[in-house]
């Protein structure tokens, strides 16, 4: 992935999120806001020596309905730190053109802190992120864009 700088807004404007998950409460919030957003294989990147797996994601601005736009896009930064190990399955690895679609983020706890971060993708797939202690951050790193069909994905109620 290239590194990224954070949006800049104009005074007055809605201000780029940032959101750190440090239980799996907080996990269910990004989940939410990460719902339907699509990215590249090639944009995911799990540096070892860093212990940091991360993806620059297309994701719909889901937080705030009243003051965006239905169709509205952004890019942002899902980072996950404390990585131990990342699994697949479902994926071709050594297809980096695929667009991958997020469904949900699960977090699954073990003992001590540790766990489980499941990202479960559309098409049956799944990526697993064990990590030592939970902390994911999620940070928008554009402004706001409509997204090219000029629809949002409709959920039920």
């Amino acid at each position: 992935m290239s590194e990224m700088r954070d949006a800049t807004f104009e005074e007055g404007a809605q201000r780029p999120l940032r959101l750190k998950a440090l239980d799996g409460d907080d996990v269910q919030v990004i989940s939410a806001l990460v719902q339907d957003s699509v990215l590249p294989a090639s944009e995911m990147s799990w540096r070892r020596s860093e212990r940091r797996f991360g993806m620059l994601l297309n994701r719909f601005r889901w937080e705030d309905p009243a003051t965006t736009r239905e169709a509205e896009r952004v890019q942002a930064v899902l980072c996950i730190e404390n990585v131990m190990a990342v699994r697949s399955q479902g994926l071709d690895p050594k297809d980096r053109d695929t667009v991958l679609s997020i469904l949900a983020l699960v977090f699954e706890p073990g003992e001590d802190g540790a766990g489980t971060l499941r990202l479960i993708l559309a098409g049956d797939g799944e990526i697993a992120v064990e990590v030592e202690a939970l902390e994911v951050i999620l940070r928008d790193v554009t402004r706001p864009y409509g997204a090219p069909s000029g629809k949002a994905p409709k959920h039920p109620e």
